[in-house]
């Protein structure tokens, strides 16, 4: 993963070591994910290659960076301010590659991308075509992954960019040492069957009794339509749970739920429904993080840009009707 090394002078002994920004950067694992196990996993590495690689890092320190607590490996104080300065020196030597990829000016290569899925549905295609036309050279490698899953893959560097989400209400996730950059405002929408006994349903009191196709709750979409629902006074009947959308579109469309829905997935998917607006008209906001070190990296710069210009060219949902409160 990284082949830069850091230069350490012993000053008592005037001697010379070099340390490995990989194991610096599994003893930042460590000090972040706390057991070595963890580490592991998220490294795909074996707990006993990775306590080898910081049982090296200690000897080249000449530090004690560990110490034995019960059955688990606790980091020392001196670990703990190592574990500090290698998330610095790691972001440094990130910034370095990201200023001299910008000094050639190109971007190329192969950025990780991680995302949920309706930005995959809606804005990956347009995004992956802008960046065909203009930035031949760099390729895309696109994983589906809930917002916590790909926060946890950027920080592991399995990741390079993510996309995430925000709910109106809840707790805006931002993680330290990342960079995040607003995307758009996407409006949640209401979609009822075009036949049948909900179609005329006028105001959320009308579907106090409808079936309804939902996140589950343990999920920010999820707890957020449960929540938005019980503040319209009464408690969803959920009789199908999904978080995918296209699925449960398809259980309105077939006459069986009511959803609520994203709107950037109004213009292509949401045919043979009826559909509407929301009371006070909430929005999830949509955004991307990349580690703070590779903001000004030419690729993640095009990437991004890309995706603004997708998100352009989504259809305007001004004319649709509002559904009483």
């Amino acid at each position: 993963m990284f082949s830069t090394c850091i230069v350490k002078q012993n000053f008592t002994k005037g001697e010379w070591s070099v340390l490995s920004l990989h194991r610096l950067f599994l003893l930042r694992e460590l000090h972040r994910l706390e057991t070595m196990s963890a580490v592991a996993r998220a490294q795909s590495m074996s707990p006993s290659a990775v306590s080898q690689q910081l049982a090296l890092l200690e000897r080249e320190t000449r530090v004690t960076l560990f110490e034995q607590v019960g059955r688990r490996v606790v980091l020392t104080d001196a670990g703990v301010r190592l574990a500090r300065r290698a998330e610095e020196m790691l972001a440094l030597a990130e910034t370095s590659q990201a200023e001299l990829a910008l000094a050639e000016g190109e971007a190329a290569g192969v950025l990780r991308v991680a995302s949920f899925q309706t930005p995959m549905i809606a804005l990956a295609p347009a995004a992956v075509g802008v960046l065909a036309r203009h930035h031949p050279q760099l390729q895309l490698e696109m994983a589906q992954q809930e917002v916590e899953d790909a926060y946890e893959g950027l920080l592991a560097r399995r990741y390079d960019v993510i996309l995430g989400e925000d709910y109106p209400g809840g707790q805006r996730v931002v993680r330290r040492g990342t960079d995040r950059e607003a995307l758009l405002r996407d409006l949640l929408l209401l979609v009822l069957p075009d036949t049948g006994s909900w179609t005329e349903a006028r105001t959320l009191a009308d579907l106090t009794e409808a079936p309804w196709a939902l996140d589950p709750s343990t999920s920010r979409t999820g707890l957020w339509e449960r929540t938005y629902l019980r503040s319209a006074g009464f408690e969803p009947h959920v009789r199908f749970t999904t978080p995918d959308p296209l699925l449960q579109v398809h259980l309105v469309r077939s006459g069986h739920a009511v959803a609520v829905v994203p709107g950037i997935i109004a213009a292509e998917h949401l045919g043979g429904t009826r559909v509407l607006r929301l009371p006070g008209h909430p929005h999830r906001s949509l955004y991307t993080a990349a580690r703070a070190g590779a903001a000004g990296h030419p690729s993640l710069l095009a990437f991004r840009a890309a995706l603004l210009e997708a998100a352009g060219q989504l259809s305007d949902l001004q004319g649709l009707e509002t559904l009483s409160g």
